[in-house]
This record gives C-alpha cells, sequence and structure tokens, in this order.
C-alpha cells in the first residue's frame, strides 16, 4: 500500500488492498490474540486447559482472515469478501457467547467486567458493518450514512473491544500491585459509560439533539478524567508493579500508556465541532489516529503482554525485533503528524511518502523478526 502511493503500480487497486489491510489487521491480528489472550487468562483463573473448547472458534476466526487477505484484493467488496467478513463477525458472536458461559464459572474476578464489556463493544460494532453492506447491497449509500456506519463500526472496535479487551489483560496486574478494587471499578463504568457516548465525537457533523451534544462532551472530558486517575494509581504503585512485569514489557508497556493518553487527549479535542471537522476533513490524520490506538496502543500492549507472559520468549532476538517494530510505529506516527500538520496549511512535504514506505518497512522488519522469533521458541 505505501509503495503503491509513492510509486506506480497499477495492477494493484488501493481501495481494495485498504480493504485487506485492515480486516486482516482487525481479525487476523488483533481480534485473535484478544481471543487466545483471553482463554490463557481464563485457563489461568479455572486452573484448567480451556483452549480445547476454542479450538473450532479460532479456526473460523482464521479462516475468515485469510479468506478476506485473499478476497479483498481482487474484487474490493464482492460475494467472497463479503462472505468471510460475515464469518469473521459471527465467529466473533460465538465466541462472545462460549466465553460469557465459561467465565460465568468464576465467582468474581477483576477481569472479568471488562472482558464482558469487550465483547458488548464487539457484538454491536456488528450493527455497523452489517448496516454498511446493506446500503451497498441496496444501492442506497450516502456520504453521510457510509461515514456513520463506518464510524461507528470503528469507534466500537477501536475504543470497545480492543480497549477494553487490552484492559482485561491488564487489570489483574494492577490488582496484584495492590490497587483497589473499588478505584479499578470506578474507571471501569466510568470509561463504559464514556464510550458509549464517545461515539458522536467521530461523527460529530450528525444533527444530534443539544441534549445528547451536552453528554458527548462530558463523556470526552470523564473518560480524561477516568484515565488520568488510573495513571495517578499505577505512579503510586509503580514499584510493586515493577516486581511484577518483566524488564522486558515495561518499557513498551510505558509507550503504550503514553500513547493511549494521547489518544484520550485527541478525543478530547475532538468535542470541538470546528476541530472535528479539521480533523476528520484530512486523511493523513484519520489515518495517523487509527494507527496511534492500533499499533501504538492495542499491538504494542498484545506484545508487552506476550513477553510479560512468556508467549513469547525474552531473547535477545525477540527484544531486537520488538525494538524494530517499536521504532517503525514512533516513525510511522511522527510522519503521519508532519504530513497531517503540513495537510492543515496545504503544505507539501517533500519525499514524504517515500519516507511512510521506510517506516512501513522497518514495521514489516519488526514484525518479521518477532514471528520467526515465536516459531524459534514453538520449535524448540
Amino acid at each position: 500500500m505505501r509503495y503503491k502511493i509513492a510509486y506506480s503500480f497499477p495492477w494493484a487497486d488501493q481501495k481494495n488492498l485498504l480493504h485487506a489491510h485492515s480486516h486482516f489487521a482487525f481479525t487476523g491480528w488483533v481480534t485473535m490474540a484478544l481471543m487466545a489472550m483471553m482463554v490463557q487468562r481464563l485457563s489461568y483463573d479455572l486452573r484448567e486447559n480451556m483452549f480445547s473448547g476454542y479450538k473450532v472458534i479460532f479456526l473460523f476466526n482464521l479462516i475468515s482472515a485469510y479468506g478476506m487477505l485473499f478476497s479483498f484484493p481482487f474484487q474490493g467488496y464482492g460475494p467472497i469478501s463479503i462472505s468471510f467478513s460475515t464469518l469473521s463477525i459471527f465467529t466473533g458472536f460465538a465466541f462472545a457467547v462460549k466465553f460469557l458461559k465459561d467465565s460465568g464459572r468464576i465467582a468474581s474476578h477483576s477481569s472479568t467486567p471488562w472482558f464482558r464489556a469487550a465483547l458488548f463493544f464487539n457484538v454491536i460494532s456488528a450493527l455497523g458493518a452489517f448496516y454498511m453492506a446493506y446500503m451497498m447491497a441496496t444501492k442506497t449509500a450516502t456520504n453521510t450514512k457510509y461515514l456513520s456506519s463506518l464510524y461507528y463500526f470503528l469507534h466500537f472496535q477501536y475504543n470497545g473491544w480492543f480497549i477494553f479487551g487490552c484492559m482485561g489483560l491488564l487489570v489483574p496486574w494492577l490488582e496484584a500491585a495492590g490497587i483497589k478494587p473499588s478505584k479499578l471499578k470506578a474507571v471501569f463504568y466510568t470509561l463504559t459509560i464514556s464510550c458509549l457516548f464517545a461515539y458522536f465525537l467521530s461523527a460529530i457533523w450528525l444533527p444530534i439533539p443539544a441534549w445528547i451534544f451536552v453528554l458527548v462532551i462530558a463523556s470526552a472530558i470523564v473518560q480524561c478524567l477516568a484515565w488520568a486517575y488510573l495513571l495517578k494509581e499505577i505512579v503510586l504503585h509503580k514499584f510493586a508493579l515493577n516486581s511484577i512485569i518483566p524488564k522486558s514489557s515495561k518499557w513498551v508497556l510505558i509507550i503504550s500508556c503514553i500513547a493511549i493518553s494521547i489518544k484520550y487527549l485527541l478525543q478530547l479535542g475532538t468535542a470541538i465541532p470546528e476541530l472535528s471537522k479539521i480533523a476528520l476533513g484530512f486523511r493523513p490524520i484519520i489515518i495517523g489516529y487509527l494507527h496511534l490506538v492500533l499499533l501504538g496502543v492495542v499491538s504494542l500492549f498484545l506484545l508487552g503482554y506476550c513477553f510479560a507472559t512468556e508467549a513469547l520468549k525474552s531473547s535477545a532476538y525477540n527484544k531486537t525485533g520488538l525494538a524494530v517494530f517499536t521504532s517503525g510505529i514512533i516513525l510511522n506516527e511522527v510522519l503521519l503528524a508532519i504530513q497531517g500538520t503540513a495537510a492543515l496549511y496545504y503544505f507539501p512535504i517533500p519525499f514524504i511518502n517515500e519516507a511512510l514506505l521506510v517506516a512501513a518497512m522497518v514495521l514489516l522488519l519488526g514484525g518479521i523478526t518477532l514471528w520467526t522469533g515465536s516459531l524459534k521458541k514453538h520449535k524448540n
């Protein structure tokens, strides 16, 4: 995708590649990782191996992910790609039903409400995808309806399913470090309620009543305060956390915390309608925000969690891969920020597309290194 933006690549359709890229990243990487880690957490809490009961779900999730990866580039939204996309959604439904049933066997656990909220947001995000498919099938799509449905899906995936799934993995460490469950519950309820209204931050142009707009502004402020409160508790218990989280994971989790702090501040900024219209009107800003969440927040957290739980061995080889991958994320975000800021003033940045291609290659190199490192671990 980055190569085609910088150089000629006539046989590939950029829009189709974008669909393949996003669907595979969501289903093949984040969703697959969250499902596996949530089942791992469940196995730990129940003191039994729960993976055998999820093998079919994992298999169908992988089939749908690779099906979308190899069908979207050739036909875009066509019968085959839509079939695999639909399969991924129903696989998510099946996982939600089974996980909720299995997690009901646990009397009480700090991660349970976060996981349940994550699954709820994953399920309701499908409404946006289904409505987009309906509009395309009936050819009734308008620009406003399409963007509203798209941002609805993205919001409850990024800010719901992804973030709350990661928080469900994190809170057992926070509780073990001494943060009171009552404080974690307060943060949970605050972020859950604010997430529902925060959708309108991505669709501020919609004709919403004044009282809803007030709630949207309040949700943007409240979620920032809730995250700041949690950060304060993390800092107060940092010495206890240092004894729980390995050094190989700590630095990457710190970067992930910085990224999510920036995310909440940016969402607060979009509560101002004028700023929101400007931000949503420039593609580099949107892409930068989406990559900030998917790469800077979620991917780095998941990789840090893998190192902490030894799903990825803390070898020098894997640490190098993690450092390269993280460098690629930072480089990518900096370049997108420069490009987005320059776009606001209609100022062209020379060789910016070539620089973004380099950042993509750094990400690719880091990812390949981590992947081959994980294969070495399993081989041994």
